[in-house]
């Protein structure tokens, strides 16, 4: 973690547990970069349709079968409220309210959704609530500003269904291993680069207003998220301060000695006030996100437990922990797939991402330089575009890195430009197996091996992987 002991950086904060330090920054980045979130990383809802609609057709037909099968029929005043935590810019609620209600083609389902946005962050649901594909919902929308682990306002046992998307690997995670007979978990403290310290003029004035996590303060000093660097040590975990402990004791007990995992506590805590909130007939929780359930995985010395984007932790989630923390509160019915079935499953197909697609080209990895890497994914859009229609019109947001030949910059500048509004929205999207099918031609006059592709489609998850978790 501390790169280079002799750069000698300056402390700018004392040793606390991970998920302490991992709070605090997250409230600094979603507050100085906020409205820049696209630039660090895309979810597979911020622009694309695919899971919304894989959402949304699930939903329709639970709730159709719940209602068939109950002993009398539902009324128009029978409410059924959706969750989803940590909205994002607000593209998921409206792919899926939009095409639940066109699946709902007698009335019966759509008008009765009162589809709630949570976040505690104001201006996000700001942001989210004015995805210009909401305003034909607003009547079924509302907004609930407030921590997502104790949702003030909703009575107890009155939701239906709760959704969250590439949250849980934000939320506050502990890094533990076995060291002996002890528990312990990973410490670290903050530094700032040499480089950047001697460019800040009142040094004192800068860590007062970081550890005070000061705002306005902060945005007068120079950018300083990615100049972070992070010493680490161990300490024996505080019990008093974890949730679960018989259950994350018992977990540990499979796991080697000095073999660090993932604890998402803060996904604990979003299960917990689930349990709270679902109605005892409710459809239930979905989170997806990257991460294992896979033991051997999770005993693997070498895995990557989390990254950084921004200046901001992003954790991979302990799904094994999880689902034995969700049978612990009472969820008897768990489930974990693969993201990319429960969408393939909806659509009634096979389905890959783009940027899955992008690896199965001859020259793609590290042998490409970044702007040689623009221009394969470019191309590759270009070619998709030719036979695939979205439902939706997205301009694609592809800023093209500064350091390619003006040339190719032109040429690229002008496939973007001319690249039309109902095409791929976005390098994080899913492609059906139709849909590459159609687009075969133009994808091997680019360089693709139709076999390649083939074998993509029908690989099994990696083992790291976006998944869907669920639980009632």
């Amino acid at each position: 973690m501390l790169q280079d002991a002799d750069a000698l950086p300056q402390l700018v904060g004392e040793y606390k547990p991970l998920d302490q330090w991992q709070t605090h920054l997250n409230q600094l980045f979603y507050g100085l970069r906020g409205d820049k979130l696209r630039s660090y990383y895309q979810t597979f809802a911020s622009a694309d349709f695919r899971l919304a609609h894989a959402l949304a057709a699930d939903y329709y037909e639970r709730v159709t079968k719940r209602e068939k099968a109950g002993s009398h029929p539902p009324s128009s005043s029978d409410r059924l409220t959706i969750l989803e935590l940590g909205p994002g810019n607000g593209n998921l609620a409206a792919c899926f309210l939009s095409h639940l209600k066109a699946l709902d083609r007698q009335s019966t389902i759509y008008p009765r959704v009162r589809y709630i946005m949570i976040d505690w962050e104001q201006p996000v649901l700001d942001g989210a609530l004015a995805h210009a594909d909401l305003a034909v919902h607003r009547d079924r929308v509302d907004t609930l500003c407030g921590s997502i682990d104790h949702i003030a306002g909703v009575a107890d046992g009155t939701v239906d269904r709760i959704i969250g998307n590439e949250l849980w690997n934000d939320l506050p995670t502990k890094l533990l291993a076995k060291q002996g007979s002890e528990v312990e978990e990973e410490y670290i403290r903050p530094n700032l680069s040499e480089t950047l310290h001697a460019a800040i003029q009142d040094w004192s004035a800068f860590v007062r207003a970081f550890q005070a996590k000061d705002l306005d303060v902060l945005k007068t000093f120079p950018p300083f998220l990615d100049e972070l660097v992070w010493e680490k040590e161990y300490r024996k975990v505080e019990w008093k301060d974890v949730p679960y402990r018989k259950t994350i004791v018992e977990f540990l007990q499979a796991i080697d000695q000095e073999v660090v995992v993932p604890v998402n506590v803060g996904a604990f805590a979003t299960l917990k006030e689930a349990k709270r909130l679902l109605a005892p007939d409710a459809i239930g929780f979905s989170a997806f996100d990257a991460g294992t359930a896979d033991m051997n995985v999770l005993n693997d010395p070498e895995k990557p437990c989390y990254g950084q984007f921004g200046g901001q932790y992003s954790f991979m989630v302990n799904f094994a922990l999880v689902e034995a923390v969700a049978k612990h509160l009472g969820m008897n019915e768990t489930m974990l797939e693969p993201q990319r079935e429960f969408v393939g499953r909806s659509l009634n197909t096979n389905a890959i991402t783009l940027m899955e697609l992008l690896a199965t080209h001859p020259s793609a990895g590290p042998k490409l330089q970044s702007w040689q890497q623009d221009r394969l994914v470019l191309k590759t859009i270009k070619a998709l575009n030719e036979t695939l229609e979205s439902p939706y019109r997205r301009r694609l947001e592809f800023p093209l890195g500064t350091n390619m030949p003006p040339e190719e910059r032109e040429t690229l500048g002008a496939i973007l430009r001319a690249l039309k509004e109902n095409g791929i929205p976005d390098t994080v999207a899913y492609l059906t197996e139709e849909e590459l099918t159609h687009a075969q031609k133009d994808l091997e006059d680019l360089g693709y091996e139709t076999e390649a592709i083939k074998m993509a489609l029908g690989a099994p998850p990696s083992p790291i992987e976006y998944c869907h978790f669920a639980c009632r």
